[in-house]
């Protein structure tokens, strides 16, 4: 039998979710659009929702892993958490401004359909400005593309490590948007 989740080490977790990336899939907007549906259906009104992640840029490899942008009013973090808790998600992480969801993670490995949900407070969406930018520039999305490719099977069992080594890209185009688009979010 499995040992649960819940009683995994990191370095277990990392050995069986692993970093992998495939080519883009059109049908990852159609998950997305089935789990927003599904959301909207349970979550506060308040909420906005949007995909974000390598999966919503057009034609890059991605982690097949449906990130999902949530903000909220801070005052209803308590109760968008237990509902996503009551839904199938498992909180990762929680601090004072965000709380990260997962789903789509078993004790035999990754379900077909993963997703992730970014809980943050209205405003807090960097994540659409670098979203639009590389969308808009195929150029620097291939980029990006080029360098995951790069760290993949260096990081494949360290998520840490491979996230920290895009930052300061992702800082960087980040930035360049908020320059380009201004305040549109």
């Amino acid at each position: 039998m499995c040992k649960p989740l819940s009683e995994m080490t990191l370095e277990e977790l990392w050995e069986l979710f692993p970093i992998q990336l495939t080519q883009h899939q059109v049908y990852w907007a159609d998950w997305y659009q089935e789990e927003k549906n599904l959301l909207l259906l349970v979550l506060p009104h308040t909420v906005k929702m949007h995909h974000i992640g390598s999966t919503s840029i057009e034609g890059i490899c991605a982690k097949p892993i449906i990130d999902i942008l949530v903000e909220a009013n801070l005052s209803e973090f308590e109760i968008i958490k237990s509902v996503l808790l009551n839904n199938g998600y498992i909180c990762m992480a929680q601090n004072q401004t965000s709380i990260d969801f997962n789903k789509g993670y078993t004790p035999n490995g990754f379900a077909e359909k993963v997703f992730h949900i970014h809980l943050r407070s209205h405003g807090d969406n960097d994540e659409l400005y670098f979203r639009d930018y590389l969308n808009e520039h195929s150029e620097i999305a291939k980029e990006y593309e080029k360098l995951k490719l790069s760290l993949w099977k260096q990081y494949e069992h360290n998520r840490d490590g491979y996230t920290e080594s895009k930052t300061e890209f992702v800082r960087e185009y980040t930035q360049n948007a908020k320059i380009l688009y201004g305040k549109i979010y």
